[in-house]
């Protein structure tokens, strides 16, 4: 299959591009900066995707978008919105343009992020942002869902949770998703061709994980890696109580910022 990865440039961005072209995927990559382009079969694209130029040139002749780009920070409203939802629509619209029927969207946790922790978290909780950039994600989600049933296009949104080597927190020993699962995971939402959207959880099989993984393993994500693994090299801190009393942890008791 023929992949745009944005994003591709980042974190789980180089992940992906080292990872997927082992499961079978031809990919290119878009991001604001050059970077090595080993594993990008079909090419290189830098730029932003809010040009709708750039856009149209990274999604022509692909299958599929797995969507990574935009800050990961907090931000202002009006930044987190360009950011995550102006970008997410000028991809569409160049996936509409180029009959291009599948995407992949990087959402967050931070989506539902205020939401008490219980026992099980499933993706029928209502939104419940922590912060502008969660609101963002929110959005960006509605928007899949308006082109998915506007154009028939299969849009799969993974709500992220740690992205990171190891779990490096008592947090994150529940909300860690592995390198080797982002692939897993990426590879079995990019495949999906049934209409509309679908929301999962982008966590590993984690032991002592909060959120559902029905979802996932239903698009035929099988995680295999345990943040239990790494238990024991992960110090307690005082603030892990707090982290672990919303969905979205840290996010939810830093101090707040103005919208604008």
């Amino acid at each position: 299959m023929k992949v745009l990865v944005t994003g591709a440039a980042g974190s789980i961005g180089r992940t992906l591009v080292r990872g997927l072209p082992a499961a079978g995927h031809e990919l290119r990559g878009l991001d604001l900066v050059a970077a090595d382009t080993d594993g990008c079969a079909l090419g290189w694209v830098t730029g932003d995707c809010l040009d709708p130029a750039v856009a149209s040139e990274a999604v022509r002749g692909v299958d599929a978008v797995v969507h990574l780009a935009g800050n990961p920070d907090e931000d202002s409203l009006p930044a987190s919105l360009e950011s995550h939802v102006h970008a997410t629509a000028r991809l569409l619209d160049a996936m509409v343009e180029h009959g291009v029927g599948r995407i992949v969207y990087a959402s967050s946790n931070h989506a539902v992020g205020q939401t008490p922790r219980s026992e099980l978290l499933t993706t029928h909780v209502p939104p419940r942002p922590d912060t502008f950039y969660g609101v963002a994600k929110v959005a960006a989600e509605a928007l899949l869902s308006l082109y998915a049933d506007r154009h028939g296009i299969a849009a799969t949104a993974l709500r992220i949770g740690t992205f990171e080597e190891r779990p490096s927190t008592v947090r994150a020993l529940s909300t860690w998703l592995s390198p080797d699962d982002a692939v897993r995971l990426a590879d079995a939402a990019a495949r999906r061709t049934s209409g509309g959207l679908e929301v999962v959880y982008g966590v590993s099989a984690n032991t002592r994980g909060w959120w559902d993984l029905r979802p996932g393993r239903a698009l035929g994500y099988d995680p295999q890696d345990d943040a239990e693994t790494y238990a024991d090299l992960v110090a307690p801190r005082p603030e892990d109580d707090d982290d672990a009393a919303h969905v979205g942890g840290p996010f939810v008791t830093d101090p707040p910022r103005p919208a604008f």
